[in-house]
């Protein structure tokens, strides 16, 4: 019995040992894993972009604006000379933060008078703006302590108070960031993952074989495999657009010609990086395990999503680079949120279109060989 058992045991492990794909997925996970959430999970800051506007132009601002870029948090972009000139970074996405001190700032500092500055902060990313404004808080007290230390007089000087302002989400509601997101995880999950097991189990099953052999051309096979995926990833998209209007109040400042194409460009990327995958495994349970390594993991790890990709190491931003997801959600949030159009997100919408070249290029090229 126990013979039975242990050769029974051995040919599993020599199964396993045979499929290098599936082997490489489950020892590389765990790695994958430790290391992506080892550096990409965090909830601090570093290197914020900034603009300052300083209306006061003396020592007090000078000093003050010093201590921000010295702190390591923050990292000054422009100085501006009004409110226009922010909000124009704020929609090219150039900045996170901008600074407004007030005339005669370092005056009513010395002469004890109220006195408060002025924190905006980008409304789409409502958890980074609540960490940039803990961050400034903490510099000013520290500065308010220097000048209490200082400055000899009766009293103290009063504290230094810190207007916020949320541009494009004043009321802080965290649904803004959330939308988004979870637009991107469904239309990645239907349409890449859902199409990779589809397509890997008729693979699986040595059903391709005969789809190959019918009078439609293989072209038309793929396309007949995915279309209803497309339909489908489109009318869920559009239903977490409408819940997000209709119950939690998510606004719809930009274009809807322009929403709709961009849902359509990610959809067309999200299933050739499914197609791609399907080409080059056997089996489903390595269609789902490569899906769920380099399709979900970075759709919400790498993306900005939840965690920014500022605060990340370096070599992860520029895997984040080739994440469809974080150029997706750019998009999403510039329409909805900021209202600007391709003037602004030719970018992304560019970057996309390589993409979804690339992926069928290669899918094509992949699947002529296994035909061959």
């Amino acid at each position: 019995m126990w013979k039975i058992f242990a050769a029974f045991v051995t040919k599993e492990f020599r199964h396993i040992l045979r499929d290098k794909r599936t082997l490489s997925i489950m020892l590389g996970m765990p790695i994958a894993l430790m290391l992506i959430f080892g550096y990409a999970v965090r909830t601090d800051f570093r290197e914020a972009g900034f603009a300052t506007w300083d209306q006061a132009h003396d020592r007090h601002s000078y000093e003050l604006i010093q201590r921000m870029k010295a702190s390591g948090y923050f990292r000054e972009i422009e100085r501006v000379q009004n409110r226009r000139e922010i909000e124009q970074l704020f929609r090219k996405g150039l900045i996170k933060a901008a600074v407004v001190i007030p005339p005669a700032f370092g005056e009513s500092l010395e002469k004890g008078e109220k006195t408060q500055i002025q924190l905006l902060t980008d409304g789409t990313e409502p958890n980074t703006a609540t960490t940039l404004l803990y961050y400034l808080s903490g510099i000013v007290a520290n500065y308010q302590k220097f000048l209490t230390e200082k400055i000899t007089g009766p009293l103290p000087p009063p504290p230094l108070r810190i207007e916020q302002q949320m541009i494009y989400n004043p009321d802080m509601k965290s649904t803004f960031m959330f939308v988004p997101g979870v637009i991107t995880i469904v239309l990645m999950l239907i349409s890449a993952m859902l199409t990779s097991l589809s397509i890997a189990r008729e693979k699986e099953k040595r059903t391709i074989e005969l789809l190959l052999i019918s009078p439609l051309p293989p072209v038309m096979i793929i396309l007949g495999k995915v279309i209803p995926y497309m339909l489908i990833s489109f009318l869920n998209g559009l239903t977490i657009i409408a819940m997000g209007m209709l119950i939690f109040g998510m606004p719809m400042r930009g274009d809807w010609l322009f929403l709709l194409g961009s849902f359509l460009l990610f959809i067309l990327t999200a299933l050739s990086l499914g197609i791609l995958i399907s080409t080059r495994v056997q089996t489903q349970q390595t269609a789902l395990f490569a899906s769920l390594l380099g399709l979900m993991l970075p759709t919400v790890l790498l993306s900005g999503y939840i965690f920014p990709i500022e605060s990340m190491p370096a070599p992860l931003q520029v895997l984040s680079n080739v994440t469809p997801a974080k150029w997706f959600i750019i998009i999403l949030k510039g329409i909805m949120l900021k209202g600007i159009g391709i003037e602004l997100l030719w970018k992304p919408v560019l970057v996309l279109c390589g993409m979804t070249t690339a992926f069928l290029l290669l899918s094509w090229k992949s699947f002529k060989i296994h035909i061959a």
